[in-house]
């Protein structure tokens, strides 16, 4: 079972509704929410993966950290999408599991992806490079984990990380699974097929499900 979590208290992507259907499309029984209650150690216990889907700001009390932690630290999966990374800026073991956090972005705009890591069900699907519209982030810093895609900063303009920017990654933390993806701002993005798989990817990865 899945919980994807979409609660923002700053910037809200209006993919979002877009995002939590395509999780659901992926056969898997989804419980979809933004209620920060729901963040306790018992309902948490109930899901093999929990998403970040477009958070953004400040979106979990205490409590609700707590029982985050304890879950991950239980085995739990963990899939941040693209603002994922704009989360939970004073909340360092968050930091430290979603890999990195948000710095800047430049206009929306075409720019090539690099594979570099075909080894992962998240990215053995895809091209050597690949060609799409999104939002680019760069992070504040590199993440300490598995880099599956970079970024061509040649390719398009307002990058500001050079030749090692890295885009989606994954790592084992604190006892469970990580995957992130910086792709996933526009609502179109969620009809590409090569799209909707490296998130499939990602998401069986995390949470170990066949």
């Amino acid at each position: 079972m899945i919980l994807v979590f979409s609660r923002t208290t700053g910037f809200r992507h209006d993919s979002i509704p877009a995002g939590i259907e395509t999780v659901r499309s992926f056969g898997y029984p989804v419980d979809a929410t933004e209620d920060p209650d729901w963040f306790t150690p018992e309902r948490l216990s109930r899901y093999q993966a929990v998403v970040f889907m477009n958070t953004n700001g400040t979106v979990l009390d205490d409590a609700g950290r707590r029982a985050f932690e304890e879950y991950v630290r239980g085995g739990g999966g963990f899939m941040g999408v693209h603002s994922a990374t704009a989360t939970e800026y004073n909340w360092p073991f968050y930091g430290e599991h979603v890999g990195a956090f948000f710095d800047q972005h430049p206009e929306v705009q075409p720019a090539t992806v690099t594979v570099v890591d075909h080894d992962h069900p998240a990215t053995a699907h895809l091209p050597a490079t690949w060609s799409r519209v999104d939002e680019w982030y760069d992070f504040r810093t590199r993440p300490d984990a598995r880099v599956l895609l970079r970024l061509d900063e040649t390719t398009y303009s307002g990058g500001g990380m050079g030749a090692d920017h890295p885009l989606a990654w994954c790592h084992e933390h604190g006892g469970g699974r990580a995957f992130y993806t910086a792709l996933g701002h526009t609502i179109e993005g969620y009809d590409e097929p090569a799209f909707r798989e490296h998130l499939l990817g990602g998401l069986r990865w995390a949470a170990t499900l066949p």
